[in-house]
């Protein structure tokens, strides 16, 4: 084994069976894979490890995450932590609502539009028309941000557990009467109970009036719901049928976020609508538009992301008409309301924080005892400012550290926020102000009420400084409800590795906040140590160097195929690995690109249970000592070890946390874990790392994708390499903006 040189060939790649790859490839030629990604089918496992992820199981995930109350109250006393963390969730939207309700007015589905509503779409039609440029529209102040008075004396309550609330599915009749009519149009009777759950009690009904609601459940393709469509209405169904086209648009919307857009061009749209039959795409948008299924958006001529291509110029129902003379072009998105409510709600928050900040607090003792000239620098910003951006590798976590410590001495309430548990510890394992552990939670933890403080009177947490590390796998909804959280005068700071996989939820908050600059960057100055800190470093910049590595810091070992991939993996787990660098097979962890194919998660952690756990599975294919990870909410990975199995459900040990899980959610919410996804190794480091590369992974590398596997590992990093010059090419190809987001435009706009 040698030192990973620059653009080494192995041999041959492998050409085994395709690999379903945690990153999308490169953008597809077809519209409708351009709007929705990587196809039609579900994963179970791309829920959990982020958007753009196409294998089956997507479908269990979801289906586990709108099911978890459901199975949880039927089985336990107490609610389970993706319990707590739905409902908090549920509350805080509900609170986001009904401050954007306040401000400015519902708009109901399924009705026409009316007053300033009905304005913006005539307005967008004239601007696609070209009858009118967008500026004599659409340019307008952007709304102050709003303002939440909260007493700084205010209470605090305590936390106390979510009540468990008993199980709200539809009753077995509704259910009945959903099957029979799924039956008569040919489609498979298991859909009627997340028919009944998503539809209502009148789902039968509903489905017999508009059968192309059947789209809104998981797992189900245009095909499905114009087959179901065909047997139920014959000879009225048809392609330009208004029912059909406005559930097409919010279906491709829906894929489109799975893939992390919180928005998509209209232009996207139409084509993939044409690429499904619609003959008039332009009135089927217009109609979406009209019965509220999606919003229309102009975020303005100078956007970041229009381009020669994108303007709106003219309607495709009238080729004669040009634009106005002089006018820019003008690109209109359309979204959900679900992202665009939290993105709006999410830079009106962060605008809320810049300014109620006290912007004259005096912590020049602090920064002056700073164990680096950056985390000075890091201080003094927070002093200053309610938002602050601090980005850095691995080593510059320090920096943070060492910002809440300081709060913490000056007696101020200060919290570090970390994506995983594993980043928890490892966070809480930094020494504080008074030699004592850093106050320390996960994300989720802190908005389900698990972790953390409680909250005030007004319902914000009760802090003067928050720090979220990992901020990159900030999801846009997420980053809505922590930031309403949050009362007048705190302060928050996001600080993350730019460089990594971005959230597995829809959008790109670090990277928009950085980008529309909208608050004060701190850019660490302290380099990651050792060979893998400089080969890491490297890619960053898009160069793949030759490192040197005596104590076999890095290491490659190349291979011809998959099968020999999955060979040596097991090899270097279970003796090399140990032997050779000292750290046990139970502190290595695989890294490969995708779920599926003949060196996938699967497959590998097949081989590596026969090896270091053999046993019959005798629950659902889990024994005692198996290595799990487990699916809580899609989204995230929690890593755990099987203990025990009995009636009650599967028993976990998740990082000293007993964990567990319902008999009837085990298939859906637990994976084997020897080997990984990067989606989901994002936020977690281990002692040692080996990273899958076979032949056929090499249309799923990109410079995030190798940036985050290669960076997992602490002591000691193995490449098992078989893709030959795909991996130089990855790092070299620099990384595209693969969202489309709102939220920077948004950011400019409350900045300006």
């Amino acid at each position: 084994m040698t030192a990973l040189p620059r653009g080494e060939s192995p041999g041959p790649s492998a050409t085994d069976d395709e690999v379903v790859t945690d990153e999308p490839a490169t953008a597809p030629t077809p519209a409708e894979e351009a709007v929705t990604g990587a196809g039609d089918d579900g994963s179970d496992e791309a829920a959990a490890d982020g958007p753009g992820k196409a294998d089956e199981a997507s479908t269990d995930a979801v289906a586990d995450a709108d099911g978890s109350a459901e199975g949880d109250a039927a089985t336990a006393a107490a609610p389970s932590e993706a319990e707590a963390e739905l409902a908090a969730q549920r509350e805080l939207l509900e609170r986001i609502e009904k401050r954007k309700a306040e401000k400015e007015g519902p708009i109901a589905a399924g009705t026409k539009l009316s007053g300033p509503a009905a304005d913006l779409l005539a307005a967008v039609r004239a601007v696609e028309g070209g009858e009118k440029p967008g500026a004599a529209f659409f340019d307008s102040p952007a709304p102050s941000p709003a303002r939440r008075s909260v007493p700084a004396p205010a209470p605090v309550r305590e936390r106390t557990p979510e009540p468990v609330h008993a199980s709200r599915g539809a009753s077995p009749e509704a259910v009945a009467a959903v099957a029979a009519v799924l039956t008569e149009g040919g489609a498979p009777p298991a859909l009627a109970g997340p028919a009944a759950a998503t539809l209502g009690a009148q789902a039968d009904e509903a489905l017999r009036e508009d059968p192309w609601q059947l789209l809104s459940l998981p797992g189900v393709g245009p095909e499905q719901a114009d087959g179901f469509a065909r047997a139920l209405l014959g000879a009225e169904c048809g392609p330009d049928d208004e029912r059909r086209t406005a559930a097409l648009v919010g279906w491709l919307l829906e894929r489109a976020a799975l893939q992390g857009h919180t928005a998509l061009d209209a232009e996207q749209v139409r084509a993939a609508l044409a690429g499904r039959a619609v003959t008039d795409p332009d009135a089927a948008v217009q109609h979406a538009i009209a019965e509220g299924v999606v919003l229309v958006f102009q975020d303005g001529p100078e956007g970041e992301e229009s381009g020669e291509e994108s303007g709106e110029a003219g309607d495709e129902g009238d080729e004669g008409s040009e634009p106005t003379a002089g006018a820019e072009p003008v690109q209109v998105f359309l979204g959900l309301d679900r992202y665009a409510l939290a993105e709006e709600s999410l830079a009106d928050g962060l605008a809320r924080l810049v300014n109620a900040c006290e912007k004259d607090a005096d912590w020049s003792d602090a920064a002056a005892a700073a164990p680096s000239p950056s985390a000075a620098e890091l201080i003094r910003a927070a002093a200053a400012h309610g938002l602050v951006a601090h980005t850095g590798g691995e080593a510059a976590r320090a920096e943070p550290a060492a910002l809440i410590a300081a709060a913490d001495g000056l007696g101020l309430r200060a919290l570090g926020a970390t994506h995983s548990v594993d980043g928890r510890e490892r966070l809480a394992g930094a020494a504080g102000s008074r030699g004592r552990p850093l106050p320390a939670v996960t994300l989720a933890g802190l908005l389900s009420g698990t972790e953390g403080p409680g909250r005030d009177a007004e319902g914000a947490l009760a802090l003067d400084l928050l720090v979220v590390l990992d901020a990159p796998q900030l999801d846009v909804e997420t980053g809505a409800m922590l930031v309403e959280s949050l009362a007048d005068g705190t302060r928050l700071v996001l600080s993350g590795d730019p460089g990594v996989l971005a959230s597995a939820g829809a959008g790109r908050v670090f990277a928009d906040v950085l980008a529309a600059r909208a608050c004060p960057q701190v850019v660490s100055r302290t380099p990651d140590p050792g060979p893998i800190g400089e080969l890491v470093s490297g890619i960053g910049i898009g160069e793949l160097n030759q490192v040197e590595a005596p104590g076999k810091e890095v290491v490659i070992v190349p291979v011809r195929d998959a099968g020999e991939a999955v060979h040596r993996t097991v090899q270097l787990v279970a003796d090399s690995v140990p032997r050779a660098i000292g750290v046990p097979s139970s502190d290595t962890q695989v890294i490969t690109v995708g779920h599926g194919g003949s060196a996938g998660t699967r497959a590998l952690n097949e081989a590596l249970k026969q090896r270091l756990n053999p046993g019959p599975g005798r629950f659902g294919g889990f024994d005692p000592g198996d290595r799990v990870a487990h699916v809580p909410a899609p989204g995230r990975t929690v890593p755990g070890v099987v203990v025990s199995a009995d009636a009650e459900g599967l028993h976990l040990d998740c990082a000293g946390s007993p964990v567990v899980v319902p008999q009837e959610r085990v298939a859906a919410s637990v994976r084997h874990a020897w080997a990984l996804s990067a989606h989901q190794a994002a936020g977690m480091r281990w002692p040692a790392v080996v990273v899958v590369l076979p032949g056929d992974a090499a249309q799923g590398l990109s410079r995030p994708w190798v940036y985050t596997a290669f960076s997992r590992g602490e002591r000691h990093l193995s490449v098992v390499h078989g893709v030959d010059q795909a991996l130089p090419r990855a790092v070299a190809q620099s990384p595209a903006q693969d969202r489309t987001t709102r939220l920077r435009t948004l950011l400019e706009a409350s900045d300006g």
